[in-house]
C-alpha cells in the first residue's frame, strides 16, 4: 500500500473474531478501509455483526487460512491459538504478509518457547522448567517449593489452561487435567513473591516504536479484573518495565502490536511472565485514556503507518473488566450509575450469550487520582449484571 494513501479497497484480515479484533476493526473502519476476520467457531463472534466479510474455518488447514489470506491486503492476529508452522505455509500459498510474521511468532507462541526466546535475550524471567513426569513434578516442588503453577504450553487464557499444586497429588491431577499424559507440553513456573503485576504494550513496525505508559493489573482467581495506569510504583520501576518490553520487542524483530505482563518482586526486580502478539486486555484503558489506543496503533503498525503518540489523556486512568454475572442470553441491566459518570465510558462487547466469568465488556473512568477513581470505577459497576 502507498504510505500516502488509505485505499477502500484495502482489507485487513483478522485471525480471529473476538473482542480484540472488534475493537482494532472498529478503528479501521475510522480510516475507511474494509475489515475481513477469520472464525474457528460455529456461532456468532463480536466481529462478525460488523462486516460482511467473514470466513468460518480451521486454524489447522493451510488451504482454509490461505483462501482466506488472498481475499485481504494484510493479516493480523487476535489470538495464539494457531501454530507458526501453518501460519508460515498460508503467507507463502497466499502471498499475503501477515504480521506479526511467522517467525516473529515463532519466538513466542507457547509458553515454554517464549520463556526460552528471552532468557537467552538476558530479560529476566518466573522460573520455569518443562514437565515430563511425575517424577519432575516432584523434583520442581522440592526445587522452587509448593505450591506452584502447572500450565498448558499452548491456548491457556483468562485462568483456562493453567492449575495451581499445593502437593505431588494435585499436581498429578493437574498434570492429567492439563493434557500432559496425551502428548501436551506442560510448563511448571514457580510462584513469585511480588508486590504488584504490572503491564506494558509495544506498538513497532518499519516506521520505529511506541511504548506504553506502565499500568497495574489487578488479578482475581487468574482473571484480570481491572487496571490502573499509570501504576502504582516507582517511575524508575514503571521506566524499567517499558525497556524491557521494547527489548523484548526487538529480540523477536516484532511488527504489530504486543504486551508484556511483570511481575515486581518483593526486592525491587522485574521478572516477565508472559507476552501476548496482539492488543491485550491490559490495555484497553488507552481507548479514551491514551492520545492513540493500543487499537489504533495495531492497525497503524501492520498497515506501515506512522504510530500514534501513547501519552496518557488524564494524570490517571482505571479500567474495570465487566465479567459476566449470570448463565444466560447477554443483556446488560443496572448500568445507569456508570452512564451517567464524568468521563467514565461504558463498553458493550457484542457476545450473545454470557457465561459466569467470561470477559462481557469494560468501563474505563479517567481523573486525577488513580486510587480514587480506580475505587469510584469499581463501585458505579458494582451493580451492572451481564
Amino acid at each position: 500500500m502507498d504510505k500516502n494513501s488509505l485505499s477502500a479497497n484495502f482489507k485487513i484480515g483478522f485471525l480471529g473474531a473476538g473482542q480484540l479484533a472488534r475493537m482494532s476493526g472498529l478503528q479501521a473502519f475510522r480510516y475507511g478501509i474494509q475489515v475481513a476476520v477469520f472464525s474457528d467457531r460455529d456461532e456468532n463472534e463480536p466481529v462478525q455483526f460488523m462486516t460482511p466479510h467473514s470466513t468460518t474455518g480451521s486454524y489447522d488447514s493451510v488451504d482454509d487460512l490461505a483462501h482466506f489470506a488472498k481475499e485481504c491486503n494484510v493479516l493480523t492476529l487476535e489470538n495464539e491459538f494457531i501454530d507458526s508452522t501453518i501460519l508460515k505455509k498460508a503467507q507463502e500459498q497466499s502471498g499475503t504478509s501477515i504480521f506479526p510474521s511467522p517467525s516473529s511468532f515463532a519466538l513466542i507462541e507457547n509458553k515454554l518457547i517464549e520463556k526460552q526466546t528471552f532468557e537467552d535475550a538476558g530479560i529476566p524471567v518466573t522460573p520455569y522448567a518443562l514437565i515430563k513426569d511425575e517424577e519432575e513434578l516432584e523434583t520442581f516442588g522440592e526445587e522452587h517449593g509448593w505450591p506452584y503453577l502447572l500450565k498448558s504450553s499452548k491456548g491457556g487464557y483468562d485462568g483456562y489452561g493453567n492449575e495451581t499444586v499445593a502437593n505431588m497429588d494435585e499436581a498429578i491431577i493437574a498434570y492429567e487435567n492439563l493434557g500432559g499424559n496425551s502428548g501436551r507440553d506442560i510448563v511448571a513456573e514457580a510462584f513469585v513473591d511480588f508486590t504488584h503485576e504490572l503491564a506494558v504494550q509495544v506498538a513497532r513496525n518499519e516506521t520505529g516504536h511506541v511504548v506504553y505508559p506502565c499500568c497495574e493489573t489487578v488479578q482475581k482467581n487468574h482473571i484480570c479484573v481491572g487496571v490502573k495506569s499509570p501504576a502504582p510504583v516507582a517511575e524508575s520501576i514503571q521506566q524499567k518495565a517499558q525497556e524491557l518490553a521494547i527489548k523484548a520487542t526487538e529480540t523477536i524483530d516484532g511488527k504489530g502490536i504486543f504486551a508484556y505482563e511483570f511481575f515486581l518482586t518483593k526486592d525491587g526486580n522485574l521478572l516477565l511472565n508472559e507476552s501476548a502478539p496482539r492488543p491485550h486486555n491490559s490495555g484497553h484503558y488507552t481507548i479514551e485514556g491514551c492520545v492513540t489506543s493500543q487499537f489504533e496503533n495495531h492497525v497503524r503498525a501492520v498497515m506501515g503507518l506512522p504510530l500514534g503518540s501513547t501519552e496518557l489523556q488524564a494524570p490517571a486512568v482505571a479500567m474495570i473488566n465487566l465479567l459476566g454475572t449470570d448463565e444466560r442470553s447477554a443483556q446488560v441491566d443496572s448500568a445507569l450509575e456508570a452512564l451517567n459518570e464524568s468521563d467514565g465510558h461504558l463498553h458493550i462487547y457484542g457476545k450473545l450469550d454470557s457465561r459466569v466469568g467470561r470477559k462481557m465488556g469494560h468501563f474505563t473512568l479517567l481523573g486525577d487520582d488513580g486510587e480514587a477513581i480506580y475505587t469510584r470505577a469499581q463501585k458505579v459497576t458494582k451493580e451492572i449484571r451481564i
